[in-house]
């Protein structure tokens, strides 16, 4: 079965973009050569899974970066295809998602929002979350988990500090445990 991967940076207070959905403070880590293992996770999915609140400020970076991927969009509206190689999907995100770890392929990237992480989450559905907590505290923002989430137990698997302030974490499901 796939494995679904939430890899997203958030605030010390946990929001992972400003209310307008700016993420400009993710600049404050920024340093020349370091990109705190990006590169080598996109390589490791071939799948993306995103709301269309994050889709949108994707598209405000210029050239979509995903176009070798498979990418969906979740929306409560149907939404026409456009020139991205995007499916847009307004199902149940849970059960979606159930059929989509089912088929074969490679690991699955959960870019977000924060409400379509809580579905997930609540759904049992996320495999492993890699957080990078950005030294900034926002004070009000997008939260990493919109209303609601379930209580979830998880397992520490790996973290390291980076010297911009940075601090990567990595934790796996403890589903059950």
């Amino acid at each position: 079965m796939r494995k679904i991967q939430l890899y997203i940076a958030a605030s010390l207070d946990g929001y992972i973009a400003r209310r307008d959905g700016s993420i400009d403070w993710l600049s404050i880590v920024e340093k020349a050569g370091e990109d705190y293992g990006y590169s080598e996770f996109v390589k490791s999915i071939d799948t993306t899974l995103m709301g269309y609140q994050t889709y949108a400020q994707v598209l405000t970076f210029g050239e979509f970066p995903y176009n070798d991927k498979q990418n969906y969009v979740f929306s409560r509206q149907p939404r026409p295809a456009g020139d991205k190689p995007v499916s847009f999907v307004s199902e149940d995100p849970a059960a979606f998602v159930r059929r989509l770890k089912a088929q074969p392929g490679g690991g699955i990237w959960l870019i977000g929002g924060g409400q379509l992480n809580t579905i997930l989450l609540n759904a049992g559905l996320i495999d492993e979350m890699i957080l990078s907590i950005i030294p900034i505290v926002l004070g009000d923002g997008i939260p990493l988990f919109g209303a609601q989430p379930r209580e979830t137990k998880w397992v520490l698997k790996g973290q390291k500090a980076f010297d911009s302030g940075l601090v990567q974490v990595q934790y796996a499901s403890g589903y059950g445990a």
